[in-house]
């Protein structure tokens, strides 16, 4: 059995594809490349259940932004340009339906003590709520345009309760038109880890990159449409491994099917259980934490 590199990210899918396989049935693929400011865009879609099938993935538009981590944790203006354009995407991504005073709850999925796995609450503790300002609540209309809550609802092992039960309580008591979901994910790649962000309209599955399945979050499950924020900040050991060697491998010649029988039998050596993070990782996730915060703060509002 070849090593299956786990991964959240769609895009990563479809790279994983052989190179002569350019058209996947029920994909499409598009992608736009800023070369001034360094921004590559990428709108993956999968349109059916065979490209569902295909990409073991649910029906949806998957958008990934991917930016260069030399600039954006070094200069401000780039940092500032990376937001502008994940506002016009989350903007672009957000359901037609949703009206300017809509009510909108924003989600901060993880465990908030394990720092790779902090961005959801780390974002939703900047997110500028502003539901309790209403009319019901005042007396007098402080408040136009769209109403934000939050709710950060932990993790499994701290409530004893899944995300999903928690957030189904939230939503029958508040009735909000919309729930945006803020996640950290994982990555098949080291280039990735902190230096990409998905949106999709698909909701999320919490934990499923890492094999740790938990209630999915979605449309189906919620009974309101569901946007997924998340940025990969674990990499699984095995592929960094896999990687390496395939790399050098290849360097000495061998053919891709001697390096898959290669991998076939080192498969339960891989270490499937281990993941790893950036050493600077809680730098990393506030700064992409405070930008993801200003981007959805600046798309709700406008």
């Amino acid at each position: 059995m070849r090593y299956e590199k786990r991964t959240d990210l769609a895009i990563e899918v479809k790279e994983s594809f052989p190179k002569d396989h350019v058209e996947i049935p029920g994909v499409s693929l598009q992608e736009n490349y800023d070369k001034l400011k360094k921004i590559k865009v990428t709108s993956v879609r999968i349109m059916n259940h065979i490209g569902a099938r295909q990409m073991k993935k649910p029906i949806g538009t998957y958008t990934t932004i991917d930016f260069e981590e030399r600039f954006i944790f070094e200069q401000k203006d780039y940092m500032d340009a990376v937001g502008k354009r994940l506002q016009k995407e989350l903007a672009a991504i957000l359901p037609h339906k949703i009206k300017k005073d809509a009510t909108i709850l924003v989600t901060g999925l993880g465990n908030r003590f394990a720092t790779p796995d902090a961005l959801g609450p780390y974002v939703l503790e900047q997110i500028e709520v502003n539901r309790h300002l209403s009319v019901q609540y005042v007396g007098m209309e402080l408040q136009k345009g769209m109403k934000i809550c939050g709710m950060i609802p932990g993790v499994l092992g701290q409530t004893g309760m899944e995300s999903s039960e928690i957030l189904k309580g939230v939503i029958e008591n508040v009735h909000p038109d919309c729930m945006l979901v803020i996640d950290s994910l994982a990555t098949r790649s080291i280039k990735r880890l902190c230096t990409t962000i998905q949106l999709t309209d698909t909701g999320i599955s919490p934990g499923a990159g890492i094999g740790n399945n938990r209630s999915e979050i979605n449309q189906n499950t919620m009974n309101i449409p569901v946007i997924a924020i998340g940025v990969p900040t674990v990499v699984e050991a095995g592929t960094i491994v896999y990687d390496t060697l395939e790399a050098a491998l290849q360097k000495e010649g061998y053919s891709t099917k001697e390096i898959a029988l290669f991998f076939d039998r080192i498969h339960d050596k891989m270490g499937d259980s281990f993941f790893v993070t950036p050493k600077d990782i809680d730098e990393k996730i506030k700064t992409v934490g405070d930008m993801i915060a200003n981007s959805i703060n600046a798309c709700l509002a406008g």
